[in-house]
């Protein structure tokens, strides 16, 4: 693991050091896309081009290869690789030595089907050439291609190559009759011919809206503020410059840029991380160099009348695995890397994939230098890598599965980049109650609950405690660690991936959660940056001896009239008298935020049924992990003692069974839930 700081967080290389699954050849010239928290990954080759498709769920470092079906594509590198969604499109590259495609082929991810597309040439011109190492950038549902390397020799093994500068876009909006290519008119001064560069997609927080205009390119659905970033590449020497094409008005501009830059580079990956641009690896110049006035492609060859200028040509080239960090909101390389050679960082490589996936940027194989193999073939490496670019985010409010007399089963949502959760526990105390049988209703035992004094929080137990470390999101909390006096306690910011902290039984003090009383609980997520924030906090509660427990793994099942049969566990040992079942429903007489709940279910079975025309009055909000409509459900259990603690789960809906009315007025309600099944 190696550390670098970009403003006040420690960026964190990490290794990952096993995954299971068929792990795909070691290649180089392959490319990857993410769909949510997969890396996919076509292409490239060493001991030939591949057409292999593989697939990383980096969640459970399992590699695995989909059955694909329909038009297959040749297998080729260097190509133009993007993802539309679900959809992804393979533009160009090279089929073998010399020979290059101009060929565009759609893989849908649903189903694993490939198809090839065949789009029109744009109006009054030619459809882009075969070329390859050009950019192929997804902006909204546009993508942009631009540049690369041409073979202007009518046989393959006659090389003679022509860099690129062309730009074209291609609408991938679903529902047109044929896709065609559209060649834009910009102005400015557009980037000078180049292959093996980098263009990602830039979206200022402070965006405005774009207006069509009378440039030739259509903007109807481009995004506010959206732009397109080229940087670097190679044309006779490897380059740094930095281009912005601004698609508003289709507009190239080279911005002036402060903070130290890195080498100039090609076969290089850019990633984009929030509002921050990643440059990592890829061809280098060794530091000799000579002055020469050959060309190389520089802001001249677009202004004829500026005299040619002296120029620095490089004598040969070398892999690196330094970064830089560009801040495209202020122009300024925050962070540039040395070379290493110790195993705290990826080896230096060029032709490798990098895909970001959440605040994780992922990194795998590629070439190493000019090495060759016994067989001739180059040396690539087969290692995965990820940079852990900030803390998790904070996990969503702890919900209650079960609560018993002495534990409380919680989860959470699962967060993309944390490593592990850290739960705390604060105490509440009860005052003293004395609890007699009752063969009162459980209507009537609720409401003698709510008249029980109000819990608050005793002054000298305002304090969190932890309560567990959990490498999933759920876990049972049955004790919480008390720092025993005059123990060190644990320096939260010394907490990463490879710190964990011990609670020694010789600083702390081991304590069992007690019977009938109410605790708080919050969580935090934790990978190789730290800690990350804490999260909502939630309030449960122990149950009574005697009383009887939650129902619990609690089912439902869609009927074919429109209503749904519930089925649940039974508390053990309670000889429980009837089960009650509520649904929530919207007050139609409170506030917009306000909602009861109603009984739809008394009975001994602990099963009933609940017909569509109860489940129309529910209320519906929206639930924050899912973004789903939900419905909410109340489970309780009464024995002679009274009623025992409730389950409360959320059963989340097709967000098409709602209008938008709906959906609105849910969303501005969130109940908070304690489980969700």
């Amino acid at each position: 693991m190696m550390d670098v700081s970009v403003g006040n967080t420690q960026l964190k290389w990490c290794k990952v050091a096993h995954t299971t699954g068929p792990t795909p050849k070691p290649r180089h010239g392959h490319r990857a896309v993410s769909i949510k928290d997969l890396m996919i990954v076509f292409g490239g080759g060493n001991e030939g081009i591949v057409d292999e498709l593989h697939v990383l769920n980096t969640s459970t470092n399992q590699w695995f290869m989909p059955d694909v079906k329909g038009d297959i594509p040749p297998g080729c590198a260097a190509y133009g690789f993007a993802c539309d969604g679900t959809r992804l499109l393979v533009f160009g590259g090279m089929i073998e030595y010399g020979r290059y495609s101009n060929d565009l082929y759609e893989l849908q991810s649903a189903n694993w089907e490939w198809r090839h597309i065949r789009p029109k040439a744009p109006k009054n011109d030619v459809a882009p050439c075969p070329r390859l190492g050009h950019s192929f950038t997804m902006i909204g549902s546009q993508v942009f291609l631009f540049g690369g390397l041409a073979n202007d020799s009518e046989d393959p093994k006659d090389n003679i190559p022509r860099y690129l500068n062309d730009l074209f876009i291609l609408d991938t909006r679903p529902g047109q009759p044929v896709m065609q290519w559209e060649r834009p008119q910009c102005t400015g001064t557009p980037p000078t011919p180049r292959e093996s560069h980098t263009a990602v997609a830039y979206i200022p927080k402070d965006s405005t809206t774009i207006t069509d205009s009378n440039n030739g390119c259509t903007n109807g659905n481009s995004i506010p503020g959206a732009k397109l970033i080229i940087y670097g590449g190679m044309a006779g020497c490897r380059l740094d410059d930095i281009h912005i094409l601004d698609l508003g008005t289709m507009t190239w501009s080279s911005p002036n840029i402060t903070g130290p830059p890195p080498l100039p580079r090609s076969l290089h990956s850019a990633s984009m991380i929030g509002n921050r641009m990643y440059i990592f690896g890829g061809w280098v110049p060794y530091h000799e160099a000579i002055e020469s006035k050959d060309w190389c492609p520089s802001a001249i060859e677009n202004d004829p009348n500026q005299p040619p200028t002296t120029i620095v040509h490089e004598k040969e080239w070398r892999c690196t695995n330094t970064m830089g960090v560009l801040d495209l909101e202020t122009m300024t390389w925050v962070y540039t890397t040395q070379e290493t050679d110790n195993d705290t960082a990826p080896k230096a490589r060029a032709g490798h994939c990098a895909v970001p996936i959440s605040t994780r940027l992922y990194i795998w194989s590629g070439r190493d230098g000019y090495k060759k193999a016994a067989n001739k073939n180059q040396v690539c490496y087969n290692d995965l890598w990820y940079l852990e670019t900030e803390p998790p985010s904070p996990p969503s409010k702890p919900a209650l599965i079960r609560a018993n007399v002495k534990t409380l089963e919680v989860y959470w949502n699962q967060l993309q980049n944390a490593d592990f959760y850290m739960l705390q526990v604060m105490l509440y105390e009860l005052q003293p109650t004395t609890v007699a049988p009752s063969n009162s209703s459980g209507d009537e035992a609720s409401q003698q609950a709510e008249k029980r004094p109000k819990l608050e929080i005793r002054p000298e137990k305002d304090v969190w405690y932890y309560a567990g470390i959990f490498t999933n999101n759920h876990g049972v909390v049955s004790n919480l660690w008390i720092p025993k006096p005059g123990s060190e306690l644990i320096d939260e910011k010394m907490i990463d991936t490879k710190n964990p902290p011990k609670f020694q039984e010789n600083n702390y003090e081991k304590t069992e959660l007690e019977h009938g009383t109410l605790y708080k609980l919050r969580i935090c997520g934790v990978n190789a940056c730290g800690l990350g924030p804490w999260s909502e906090e939630a309030h449960f509660k122990t149950c009574v001896p005697g009383f009887p427990g939650a129902p619990s793994a609690i089912k439902i099942t869609k009927n074919p009239d429109g209503g749904i049969s519930l089925s649940w566990q039974e508390p053990p040992d309670a000889e429980i008298l009837d089960y009650s079942v509520y649904l929530a429903v919207k007050r139609p007489t409170a506030t917009s935020n306000a909602i009861g709940f109603v009984k739809c279910y008394t009975g001994r079975k602990n099963a009933c049924t609940i017909p569509e025309s109860q489940l129309s009055q529910a209320h519906n909000q929206i639930d924050p992990v899912n973004q789903k409509p939900s419905i909410l459900f109340r489970l309780a259990a009464r024995n002679s003692l009274g009623t025992g603690a409730a389950t409360q789960i959320k059963w989340l809906q097709d967000i098409k069974r709602f209008s938008d009315e709906t959906k609105t007025s849910s969303s501005n309600h969130q109940e908070p839930a304690c489980c969700s099944l």
